[in-house]
């Protein structure tokens, strides 16, 4: 890439999903009650721009986390190129002046009183809500399996916060040196960032690379169905990048157990459960809505969503459409796409301006159109910049970055650019 094109991405960054040009805000003067159930990127970022667009609303956040965690930077730390501080934010640095902070956490939804419950019994009153609990991991559904095994017997997952990321790098590290057989793959429920599990995939097979060791590594990626990828042309680049780099794909399984000192992982698959002996075990757990989400009345009633608990929603406009002063944003929204911080990003505008238009007696007209986006790391120093929609359409936002092309620029973007991007998100500013 010419180093004006760089230039001009570099400054375009503020990256993939970041980025996009923003209007002239719209405001209310509403005196309107507004809760906002959790303070990762949703929520933080929701409470900045409502109290900017609403600046007569009473705001309140809950949540009981002092530390707020830059989730895109763990494969960073599994790479072993950033440490767990690069990735650790202080909430209280991103609470917009004005806004209340609840430091609980909320143990009830009663969305017929218009009520939160916080863990400590009290009861807090809204005319209008925003879920953005975030997720549960789930490794309990995962038979033999905890968070204590991280790092420990060739067991490793960078979901489980910055120390798991960094306790995942070393076993990474220790089985390129020693050898053996790598497992890797995604469950089958809906997921926060769905191409972690291929960068970790990725990144394993070049430090192999790097370090003289590919021959002595066999590295399988255990798909959860048919495919690696549901957008159907990253789906056939990525097959074809494991197959140019001899890693194997194995469709349709689904991994339920693990005897940890064994080293065998169990599958389920079409025709039965299969066992696989490894050296390395990548694992990812299901995922799932928090207990106060999955027990209210708020998620899905049926349908795809509704096992797992996701919060029925308009996937335009993130709208519950039996409480209709109720949306979900973020990783808690029942809606088809939507599980990553470039999302939250699209999302927040869309629900924010839709209410400050309800709230000044305009129509609703913002909508959400499914955008995410996934800078897929494929070696140390390149990614493929990926964003696409609703649909699996592809959506690049730079028109000289190719987004299945391997660059260095879009690597730049995933190491350089989203932090600080991030950062101004949460202040509602990108």
């Amino acid at each position: 890439m010419h180093r004006r094109q760089f230039l001009v991405g570099a400054a375009a960054v503020a990256s993939a999903g970041f980025a996009a040009p923003q209007a002239q805000a719209q405001t209310s003067s509403a005196k309107a009650k507004i809760v906002i159930a959790g303070a990762g990127a949703a929520g933080l970022s929701l409470a900045s721009r409502l109290r900017r667009q609403m600046p007569q609303a009473s705001i309140t956040i809950l949540d009981a986390r002092k530390e707020h965690y830059f989730q895109p930077g763990y494969t960073l730390i599994g790479a072993g190129l950033w440490d767990p501080a690069n990735v650790t934010f202080r909430n209280a640095d991103f609470i917009a002046s004005g806004v209340e902070w609840i430091e609980e956490g909320v143990a009830e939804f009663d969305p017929e009183a218009n009520t939160v419950v916080a863990t400590s019994g009290q009861r807090i009153q809204y005319d209008f809500l925003f879920v953005a609990t975030g997720l549960k991991l789930d490794y309990a559904r995962i038979e033999g399996m905890d968070e204590s095994l991280i790092g420990k017997n060739g067991i490793a997952s960078i979901y489980a916060g910055p120390e798991a990321a960094a306790a995942s790098f070393r076993s990474i590290d220790a089985f390129v040196d020693k050898g053996g057989v790598g497992l890797f793959g995604r469950p089958p429920t809906e997921m926060k960032c769905a191409g972690a599990p291929l960068k970790m995939t990725f990144i394993t097979d070049d430090r192999a690379r790097r370090k003289g060791r590919r021959d002595a590594v066999q590295l399988v990626y255990n798909a959860h169905s048919e495919v690696v990828f549901t957008v159907p042309p990253v789906d056939v680049r990525v097959k074809g990048m494991f197959a140019e780099r001899g890693i194997s794909v194995n469709p349709s399984h689904v991994l339920v157990g693990i005897d940890a000192g064994a080293k065998r992982a169990t599958y389920r698959t079409p025709t039965g459960n299969v066992t696989l002996d490894y050296d390395l075990i990548h694992v990812v757990p299901p995922m799932c809505t928090p207990d106060a989400v999955k027990n209210s009345p708020l998620p899905w009633q049926e349908g795809a969503f509704a096992a797992d608990g996701w919060i029925e929603a308009d996937k335009g406009t993130l709208r519950h459409p039996r409480f209709a002063n109720v949306f979900s944003v973020g990783d808690v929204a029942g809606v088809p796409r939507g599980k990553t911080a470039a999302s939250v990003k699209w999302q927040v505008p869309v629900v924010v301006d839709n209410l400050v238009a309800e709230t000044s007696g305009r129509e609703p007209t913002a909508r959400y159109n499914g955008y995410t986006s996934c800078p897929m790391v494929t070696a140390y120093g390149k990614a493929m910049l990926i964003e696409f929609d609703y649909d699996g359409n592809l959506t690049p936002s730079f028109p000289f970055i190719a987004p299945l092309d391997e660059l260095w620029v879009s690597w730049v973007i995933e190491e350089k650019g989203l932090k600080g991007a991030y950062r101004a998100m949460l202040r509602g500013r990108a």
